[in-house]
């Protein structure tokens, strides 16, 4: 009796073991891969944007448009909108769904700029008109639909005594890539052949017309993007013909090579160049967006330059400095011209490549140089 029970709760529990299986076999086959999944994001301006979704075999769809603090929704369609109010690198992140635990993950990065929230052209940081203690004794805003007395062009490619500019680069300087237009001095890097080189651009310079030891200098600029170009806010020592660089000094407001590689459209550089005892030396630091690229928007280029030290700052945020009180750094303590230009291609840069789309800008909303009182 006892042996016949046995094989009876045997027998019964392989029969439940087998419809177990059977039940889990027909959830499962219930439960479908998700296949052709697809999401695109397209912005509606004045922050807002639209994401799209579709996947065979999804039953439903959550969504996460990158914000602090935001879970994913459940969106029974196939399309959310939201609307950003702040700048920024943004995720958007939506699941498909076959099941409530069973789902793939698919994502679509979105950069909220001034342009894309509908700020306007002219967004971004702006310096203050005056500071305490200092004196504004020149600047130029642009606001003039001719180029002020205060410039003049430097033409060509820096041939035959400094072919490439010394550096290798690749365009051309004309009169004609330099404009001005609501109230703001734009020079253009184009793409085209002229006196046997492939890119064209300005180089406008104040030498012999405004010189500065000392001050704080302010410059309002967006810059160009990309592979290749290579922006340029700087100054050189005045007596630069008589002793030549580096003996002249160059002191670099701002410098930034362009292209995704290494944040480089988000990377600004702060330098200077002198002799050393007949040798050359630099010293250099640089900062980095958060987010964005300095094509996005208007940001402000500073030094706060006196007889013991240069400080760089990027919007009013000091990033670099340096000591020029020791003996050998003389040339920091004589004037200085200013020079603005877009060089394309050079040893830094490198060339442009088929990422890199022209023509480019550089637009200067304005300089303005203060001294102490």
């Amino acid at each position: 009796m006892m042996e016949i029970l046995k094989k009876s709760i045997i027998l019964s529990l392989g029969i439940f073991f087998l419809f177990a299986c059977s039940s889990g076999d027909e959830v499962d086959d219930q439960i479908k891969t998700i296949t052709d999944f697809v999401l695109e994001v397209e912005k509606l301006g004045d922050g807002e944007v639209r994401a799209s979704f579709s996947a065979t075999n999804a039953i439903y769809f959550k969504i996460s448009f990158g914000t602090s603090g935001e879970t994913p929704q459940r969106v029974d369609g196939n399309s959310a909108t939201f609307k950003y109010t702040e700048k920024g690198d943004y995720t958007v992140v939506v699941q498909a769904h076959s099941s409530d635990s069973d789902f793939v993950v698919s994502t679509e990065k979105v950069t909220m700029n001034a342009e894309a929230l509908g700020l306007g052209p002219d967004a971004g940081y702006k310096s203050p008109e005056t500071y305490a203690g200092y004196n504004l004794v020149w600047a130029d805003e642009f606001n003039s639909t001719t180029l002020s007395e205060d410039w003049i062009f430097e033409l060509g490619d820096g041939c035959p005594d400094l072919c490439g500019w010394g550096n290798q680069e690749l365009q051309y300087y004309k009169k004609e890539n330099t404009s001005l237009a609501d109230g703001k001095l734009i020079i253009t890097a184009k793409r085209e052949t002229t006196s046997g080189k492939s890119y064209s651009s300005s180089r406008l310079i104040t030498k012999g017309k405004k010189s500065f030891t000392y001050g704080r200098i302010d410059i309002r600029a967006i810059l160009p993007k990309g592979q290749g170009l290579w922006p340029a806010l700087w100054m050189l020592g005045e007596n630069i013909d008589a002793v030549g660089w580096p003996k002249s000094g160059e002191i670099d407001i701002m410098e930034m090579v362009g292209g995704d590689i290494d944040d480089r459209d988000r990377t600004t550089h702060g330098t200077v160049h002198w002799d050393n005892a007949g040798s050359y030396a630099n010293y250099g630091g640089s900062t980095k967006l958060s987010t964005g690229k300095f094509n996005d928007e208007y940001h402000v280029f500073s030094i706060d330059w006196d007889p013991e030290k240069i400080v760089w700052l990027l919007d009013g945020e000091e990033f670099h400095v340096i000591d020029i009180t020791p003996a050998g750094l003389d040339e920091f303590h004589k004037p200085m011209f200013f020079i603005f230009n877009v060089a394309v291609g050079g040893i830094w840069p490198g060339s442009p490549d088929g990422s890199t789309v022209f023509p480019q800008e550089m637009k200067v909303d304005y300089v303005r140089v203060f001294q102490k009182e």
